[in-house]
């Protein structure tokens, strides 16, 4: 299997995440029948305003960029180059995203981890990210609590889909599977701590990993179900997953089959609909990503994970030009996806 390690796969799948994000920003807290009210019959087709503008980005691709950026330090960072490191590093990330959210918490951060945790990397310098973008409270809560969270030492019992929107990074960075699925089953474990939470946030890694090796969705989902299947509390997820894979070839409609998978606010629900939209799209992202913010649900989330698989799967020339020129943030993105690629093994 050669690896298509290549930069329009990267950055197509960082992208595309973004952009199904700021799609899902509008209507994250509508439901299906109040967006079609103010959209029209066939629901949102382009970016309206949020936060200000068009085009802006949410809580999910703020996490996700911090995220990549820990990653990327855990590879030119001395002190983070261990397995152990690698997951310090992710947990040092998050609490620089944290301190953009609550700028009044620098002191007790810096008392806590040390100043290293506030200053290393590039992102606290972009005044556009110390912005509220409807950061979920499990994950403010847990990073607040001023303690890891860990697969064996829980900091709560959430499986919300805040820890898999964030993992489409991992799954770039690490060209090993098995290594994705470990790291981003701990990384998700650090705001998740039911097994239904990290263990989908591990699959997604997966998942995003063996695409970018050439694998079809549904070959890199069936490849990565083998992983869960070894851990305890695996159940919720596969079965989502498998609800996704048989609506998916059903000729059910798509607003009567999402609901049938749910409103995507916790992790397999989230994962379930974004295969399920990626599967429909029939390699069309455009398609796949207005189905996926088409919903009662959490729809920036499930745009977000939509986007990261069909970027992955298509790259970076299927997503309309307009989306991508609007888009928030756009050059820190395409960078943070050089980068991942460049550090990749």
């Amino acid at each position: 299997m050669a690896h298509r390690k290549q930069a329009p796969y990267y950055t197509g799948s960082l992208l595309a995440g973004a952009v199904g994000d700021a799609l899902g920003a509008p209507i994250e807290f509508m439901s299906l029948d109040q967006i079609r009210s103010a959209f029209g019959p066939n629901g949102l087709s382009d970016y309206a305003p949020a936060y200000g503008r068009k085009g802006s980005i949410t809580d999910d691709t703020q996490m996700t960029l911090f995220t990549a950026e820990g990653l990327i330090l855990s590879r030119v960072r001395a002190e983070y180059r261990s397995r152990k490191g690698v997951i310090d590093a992710g947990y040092h990330a998050l609490l620089r995203w944290l301190y953009t959210q609550e700028t009044g918490l620098q002191d007790h951060l810096v008392n806590q981890f040390g100043t290293c945790s506030i200053v290393d990397g590039v992102l606290t310098g972009y005044q556009e990210l110390f912005s509220q973008r409807a950061p979920g409270n499990s994950c403010l809560s847990a990073l607040r609590s001023g303690r890891m969270g860990r697969i064996n030492d829980p900091v709560n019992n959430s499986k919300g889909c805040g820890a898999v929107m964030r993992m489409a990074p991992v799954g770039l960075i690490y060209t090993d599977a098995a290594e994705a699925f470990d790291t981003g089953c701990r990384l998700g474990a650090i705001t998740r701590g039911h097994p239904t939470g990290y263990l989908t946030s591990g699959l997604f890694a997966s998942m995003i990993s063996l695409i970018i090796q050439g694998l079809s969705l549904t070959d890199a989902m069936d490849e990565s179900l083998k992983f869960i299947k070894s851990k305890n509390g695996f159940e919720e997820t596969l079965a989502s997953l498998e609800n996704a894979l048989d609506l998916a070839v059903n000729p059910i409609k798509v607003d009567a089959a999402i609901q049938k998978i749910g409103e995507g606010w916790v992790a397999e629900e989230a994962l379930g609909i974004a295969v399920f939209c990626a599967l429909r799209a029939e390699n069309n992202l455009e398609r796949g990503l207005l189905m996926s913010v088409n919903h009662s649900g959490d729809s920036d989330s499930t745009g977000s994970i939509t986007g990261n698989l069909l970027g992955a799967l298509l790259g970076v020339d299927a997503i309309p030009d307009p989306w991508i020129k609007g888009l928030e943030l756009k050059e820190v993105i395409e960078e943070t996806a050089r980068d991942l690629l460049a550090q990749a093994l």
